[in-house]
């Protein structure tokens, strides 16, 4: 089925759904040292626009950089340094969409994100986790999604060379996000 004939799910109606951060999650893994560091940001928001035609869908979100939770509080520290996000210069993480398409029964967000004033394209493999009445009198959608990323695509290239040709940090961060929006 071609997104460009697609359209929303019946109890997906169109219109504006607001991310509710406190029902939501963005986190991120990255490799450090042997293993991988987990983090999260707390403070973020957002909205998703749900046109008839799901390809005329938008979404935006705005993440606050200050807001990074390793559960180390130095590490965080240091992630908000000149070295790596430069939270001082840029304190926001902007994700604003180019397209919405399927391929083969799964769907794709196509969007730019901008980090430390850089903006590259990424793409989101979303998962639609469907619709339904909250306990408050609102209708919430749920969604998954999931990405990679290069740090050094968007100018964080703080390193410490390790022995042999290993590194502190790895390059490649995943981020997953799980969406709860609430329809305005």
């Amino acid at each position: 089925m071609s997104i460009a004939t697609a359209t929303v799910a019946p109890e997906l109606t169109a219109g504006t759904w607001n991310i509710d951060p406190s029902h939501s999650e963005v986190s991120f893994t990255v490799r450090h040292l042997m293993s991988k560091v987990r983090g999260t940001f707390t403070e973020f928001s957002g909205a998703i626009r749900i046109a008839e035609d799901l390809a005329a869908s938008t979404a935006t979100a705005e993440i606050a950089i200050t807001s990074v939770n390793t559960r180390n509080a130095d590490r965080d520290q240091h992630i908000r340094s000149a070295d790596i996000l430069d939270v001082e210069n840029h304190p926001n993480m902007v994700f604003t969409t180019t397209g919405v398409r399927a391929e083969d029964g799964e769907y794709f967000v196509d969007g730019e994100l901008s980090i430390r004033g850089v903006s590259r394209p990424v793409t989101l493999a979303v998962e639609y986790n469907g619709v339904g009445d909250d306990p408050w009198g609102g209708v919430r959608a749920g969604f998954s999604a999931t990405t990679t990323i290069s740090r050094k695509d968007f100018g964080v290239e703080f390193n410490v060379p390790l022995q042999g040709d290993k590194a502190l940090l790895g390059d490649k961060v995943d981020v997953h996000l799980e969406i709860q929006a609430v329809r305005a």
